[in-house]
């Protein structure tokens, strides 16, 4: 079975962009899980259900989180600009602006 992870020949990128590849890929699909169970959690009646797609969605945030601080540690540029804008209070469009502009 083939993938669609990559843009260029595999057989030609490095390991290191190969693993970034796949790194990004399951990043996409552990956001795309949070977001499934979201809808699933939306609309289901049985509590007993509800809690149990809570439980598997909350192991997909800790998955998610993983993913990107894996990535976070080998792009120092990401990292700097991410650090000024999670877990910070204020304008979010703002502290992008100004984050973006300390890796110019």
């Amino acid at each position: 079975m083939g993938f669609d992870q990559y843009h260029e020949p595999a057989d030609e990128l490095s390991q290191e962009t190969r693993t970034f590849a796949r790194m990004i890929t399951s990043l996409i699909e552990e956001a795309e899980a949070i977001g499934w169970y979201e809808q699933r959690m939306s609309l289901e009646k049985d509590k007993e259900a509800k809690a149990i797609m809570a439980n598997a969605q909350k192991e997909e945030f800790k998955h998610f989180g993983m993913n990107l601080e894996f990535l976070l540690r080998r792009n120092k540029d990401w990292r700097t600009e991410l650090h000024g804008i999670l877990f910070t209070k204020g304008d979010i469009v703002k502290l992008a602006e100004k984050a973006e502009k300390k890796v110019d």
